[in-house]
């Protein structure tokens, strides 16, 4: 009977997914019809509703919409110019410097916003049309910014940490975040590789018109550093204990608030209702996804699909690098179709037996999966970055995908040396005292 459940669960969801279904209610009618089919159209009913609600009634995932918001706010606070001119200044007339600081714009706006989309379209916007007056190719700029975006769902502060902690039985919010920060670095730091070799090989140059005065520099650098220091306060006040994630997550809010009004005055009280009404539709959206995620949780376990895989997996090969090679493939095949949300609540509790039983700890595993559903996103025929990408920089997406080969390799290098050196992920919550 588990089989035959396991069989009704899968082809109703993915059925449900084909026909454009919002992926939430996809799960919850694909696991209810299950229950109702297999166990008892009473139980069925209660236990789906009663799984809704607490699947999100979580302390740890309070946390969600407040860095949600706190993103919406960064995202609307104007801040990608001044990152992209503080990146600038240091890199000069490096080659390739405006390429090296949209990498550098998406890592720190996209950690900051916690959306590879809202980096792409923020930091892509404002650096594409400066790339295109250099005589930069558009493929390539656009290829760059596309490459580069997803990088900030690494490092923290990032939801996507949360979500897996939820997933995952509780692992430990703040070991997480310290555990992503070499691993987005190294992505960003790849990807910079390459476009240094492509500019370098073009003469992609800044030919700026007069040098700056220090006055210019010490302006550039004031008027970036208050949105920088909210990584600052968020990690830093993690770490020495002096509040939780959770906690940390509304300092954030509260700082943004005062940094988008106040400081840089981009934002008006007035306005601050719209910016409201988009945070809570987004986390409106995560949320139901979360608690729709325990609904499947619930039918999994009774289907005995997870042990299932795993037993598979485990048959196919006893060599841990095939599995976890197996794995990978699958996650990024996973990513170009669905978010980084319900691919998480899914396929966690799915893989994460698999991957401890070949000797895989959870920190490294929550990194691995993370970082191959941001890959999954840029990646053709579906990855939504990629085309948000494109159609920021107003191309077809051939064109940029031609020059998205070089990143894409890179990209792939840090997934697989993150996937096979544990100390990649590990050293610094094990150097903070977190594992």
């Amino acid at each position: 009977m588990e089989a035959q459940a396991a069989i009704v669960l899968l082809v109703v969801f993915f059925f449900l997914l084909f026909m454009k279904v919002p992926i939430s209610f996809s799960i919850i009618a694909s696991g209810l019809l299950t229950i109702i089919m297999f166990l008892n159209p009473q139980f069925g009913m209660f236990i789906s509703a009663q799984k809704l609600a607490t699947g999100i009634d979580s302390f740890s995932l309070l946390a969600v919409p407040f860095f949600i918001l706190a993103g919406t706010l960064m995202s609307n606070g104007g801040i990608a110019r001044r990152i992209i001119d503080l990146a600038l200044l240091f890199l000069g007339k490096v080659p390739g410097s405006l390429a090296l600081t949209n990498i550098a714009g998406n890592a720190i706006f996209g950690s900051l916003s916690g959306s590879g989309i809202a980096a792409a379209t923020a930091i892509g916007g404002v650096i594409h049309p400066l790339e295109k007056e250099q005589g930069y190719d558009e493929g390539f700029a656009a290829a760059t910014n596309v490459a580069t975006a997803p990088v900030g769902q690494l490092i923290p502060p990032t939801n996507a940490f949360i979500v897996y902690s939820a997933a995952a039985g509780g692992t430990s919010v703040a070991a997480l975040l310290m555990a992503g920060w070499i691993p987005g670095l190294l992505w960003a730091a790849l990807c910079a590789v390459v476009a240094f070799a492509y500019s370098a090989r073009h003469g992609y140059v800044v030919n700026r018109r007069e040098k700056l005065t220090g006055k210019e520099v010490a302006v550039t650098v004031w008027k970036a550093i208050p949105s920088l220091f909210l990584i600052v306060i968020v990690i830093g006040g993690i770490l020495s204990g002096i509040f939780s994630p959770t906690e940390a997550s509304g300092i954030a809010v509260i700082y943004a608030f005062i940094l988008a009004c106040f400081v840089y005055k981009s934002i008006r009280i007035q306005e601050m209702g719209k910016v409201l009404v988009e945070a809570g539709t987004m986390t409106t959206i995560v949320m139901l996804i979360i608690g729709a995620s325990q609904v499947l949780s619930f039918v999994l376990s009774f289907t005995g699909l997870p042990q299932a895989i795993s037993s598979l997996l485990l048959s196919l090969s006893h060599n841990k690098i095939v599995i976890l090679l197996i794995i990978n493939i699958i996650l990024l095949i996973v990513g170009t179709f669905m978010d980084m949300a319900p691919a998480l609540m899914i396929f966690t509790p799915i893989f994460l037996p698999v991957v401890k039983a070949v000797g895989m700890d959870a920190i490294q595993f929550g990194v691995m999966i993370v970082m191959n559903l941001a890959i999954g996103t840029v990646t053709p025929p579906v990855g939504s970055v990629l085309f948000v990408g494109s159609s920021v920089a107003k191309l077809k997406v051939e064109k940029v995908i031609r020059h998205l080969i070089p990143y894409f390799i890179a990209m792939v290098v840090a997934l697989l040396l993150v996937t096979l050196f544990p100390v990649i992920s590990e050293w610094l919550p094990r150097a903070a005292g977190l594992l």
